[in-house]
């Protein structure tokens, strides 16, 4: 298996900031414990769901070539991804909202490459090629599924956070990690699911961030699909949990018809849900998600919006009414009954039109910051976008002509024009002033010493959303993950472990039939009397062999096991039960 990252026009044509994230997927790492805890998980999966989950779950198994026997190389499933638009990439973990959501508005499903442990074989909260390969993947196979997901990506990455979000965000991955790392201490877990839970007490108001992520969980991850009486299971978290996905079609779990009303219904990711939300068809996730949408600041613009921003204290950008954008750290906006007046970010910011840098606007030229009033002229009707050149000449807004500017709410520009630039419909978007000062009462906002001034020209903000207009203004290679998925060193034990694994999965394969498989089941009674499952592994083998006295003797210890260890009793029953089944795709 080649461990590079493979490439193909889909992943070719992500921007390098998303790239960052994308590491090998390294298949040799994966063990013959691995591999059987992916044929255990994906044999009781596909028996149960069969009945229970979507049609297209089954179909997009088929389509996508995901394997029953084998863990995916996500590499070699890109080349059958590609047949219906899309790709996967291996990343470390949970990654940025943002930048989750970004790859799926490029058609790009985003896989954390590591398999959870034998030990956390029902549910994992850290996100692992189970939950996401086998969850994920096969729904993207349905044509309706897959356009609501990359829709759901490209307005999602537009969804602005809070300082908060990033936080809890941090603390999520963290727990996700230290719950899956081996020997790692309760009371670290304890400590990590407290850190989470106060964060969760203490938001504030959710920000779109936030809100939208809990559109994700519920279809996304948490998805039912059909009638309140009789669901189908769609969602990638119920379709990757063999505990959750039988928990979740009993009466104990509430189900309630999906709407927009869910984006105010958060979800413990520690523990299974007591709610699911059932839509009656893919269609109405688009019609929802358009609906929420319609809420946002990348619709609604305005001072709301201007003010999500600055309380994100991140990266931003507004449209204003002429299809300037702005991008940077916004910091301040100054209102006028309810209306912004006058905008301003520091640091570097850039200009940009249709997603594309102004020329001589980038952030070298804006990088402490830039500020322009929003709004008319006081007295006049007719906002200076759309002046023609006679009304501009009348009202001297020309080159070289000193003009003082009094705006609607109070903003003064007085200085002498250099040039405008115009948008392809002739309108006025930029004016360049220099000797300027801009005043606000007895504020000055800007002062002649500072250079050039350049102010935008825009009625209105008609769009604010996370991140910038043009990706290429700023550099966003900055991904440093505060922590990094755990590979602790094996023991010697699970080194032989693995090995006995190893041979049973050869002896499978028809890649070793010499092995003993006598020999095998007695060094487990020996040296790993409580793994269970590579018994259930041996018991198959002998059962499809009629080696009667093999077949009791394993039985037999499979019972010693559901003495000793009573919480694996029923994992042991069920891969007892699949095998009396064929289970194929």
């Amino acid at each position: 298996m080649n461990n590079s990252i493979e490439s193909n026009p889909i992943l070719n044509r992500l921007p390098k900031h998303l790239k960052q994230f994308i590491k090998p997927q390294n298949y040799e790492d994966y063990s013959a414990i691995d591999q059987a805890v992916w044929r255990y998980v994906m044999r009781k999966n596909v028996d149960f769901l069969k009945t229970v989950a979507h049609k297209s779950y089954l179909e997009g198994l088929k389509q996508t070539g995901i394997s029953i026997d084998n863990i995916p190389n996500m590499y070699g499933m890109n080349r059958i991804l590609k047949d219906i638009g899309w790709a996967a990439v291996a990343v470390d973990g949970f990654i940025p909202p943002n930048a989750f959501m970004e790859f799926q508005a490029y058609n790009v499903l985003v896989i954390a490459s590591d398999i959870r442990q034998l030990e956390h074989i029902e549910y994992t909260p850290a996100p692992d090629i189970i939950h996401e390969g086998a969850g994920h993947a096969p729904i993207i196979a349905n044509p309706e599924y897959a356009e609501y997901l990359r829709r759901f990506g490209e307005i999602g990455c537009k969804a602005i956070s809070s300082a908060k979000d990033y936080e809890l965000y941090e603390a999520v991955r963290h727990l996700s990690i230290i719950k899956e790392a081996p020997n790692t201490h309760k009371q670290d877990i304890a400590s990590a699911e407290k850190v989470i839970e106060k964060l969760q007490q203490n938001m504030g108001k959710p920000s779109e961030m936030a809100l939208i992520r809990n559109l994700h969980w519920w279809t996304v991850e948490y998805g039912l699909i059909g009638t309140l009486e009789q669901p189908k299971i769609y969602g990638a978290g119920l379709l990757s949990s063999i505990g959750e996905s039988a928990w979740c079609m009993t009466d104990k779990v509430k189900k309630v018809p999906y709407d927009v009303s869910a984006t105010y219904k958060g979800f413990d990711i520690t523990k299974p849900q007591p709610q699911l939300f059932v839509t009656p068809n893919f269609a109405h996730l688009s019609l929802i998600l358009e609906e929420f949408a319609n809420t946002m600041a990348l619709r609604k613009g305005g001072l709301s919006g201007i003010n999500k921003l600055i309380h994100s204290k991140e990266l931003g950008s507004i449209e204003l009414s002429t299809g300037l954008q702005i991008s940077g750290v916004f910091t301040n906006a100054i209102e006028s009954n309810g209306n912004p007046i006058y905008i301003q970010t520091t640091g570097k910011t850039a200009l940009a039109y249709h997603e594309k840098e102004l020329v001589g606007h980038g952030t070298s030229t804006h990088n402490k910051g830039f500020g322009s009033p929003i709004g008319k002229l006081k007295g006049i009707n007719l906002a200076i976008e759309d002046m023609s050149p006679r009304d501009l000449s009348a009202y001297n807004i020309y080159e070289e002509q000193s003009v003082t500017l009094e705006f609607e709410g109070g903003i003064i520009v007085s200085g002498e024009i250099i040039t405008g630039k115009r948008n392809l419909q002739g309108k006025i978007i930029l004016i360049s002033f220099k000797n300027c000062t801009v005043t606000y009462n007895n504020t000055v906002l800007f002062q002649p010493e500072w250079g050039i001034y350049d102010m935008a020209i825009g009625k209105d903000i008609v769009s604010a959303y996370s991140g910038p207009a043009d990706l290429n203004s700023f550099d966003m290679i900055t991904h440093v993950p505060s922590t990094k998925t755990i590979q602790l060193k094996k023991s010697d034990e699970q080194l032989q472990l693995e090995i006995l694994y190893q041979q049973v999965r050869d002896y499978r394969e028809n890649k070793n039939k010499t092995i003993s498989r006598t020999k095998v089941l007695e060094q487990l009674i020996e040296k790993h009397p409580n793994d269970w499952l590579l018994p259930v592994e041996l018991y198959e083998l002998a059962s499809n062999a009629n080696e009667t006295k093999l077949s009791d003797n394993i039985l037999q210890h499979l019972e010693t096991i559901k003495q000793n260890r009573p919480e694996v009793g029923h994992l042991i029953d069920d891969g007892l039960e699949i095998i009396k089944q064929t289970v194929r795709i």
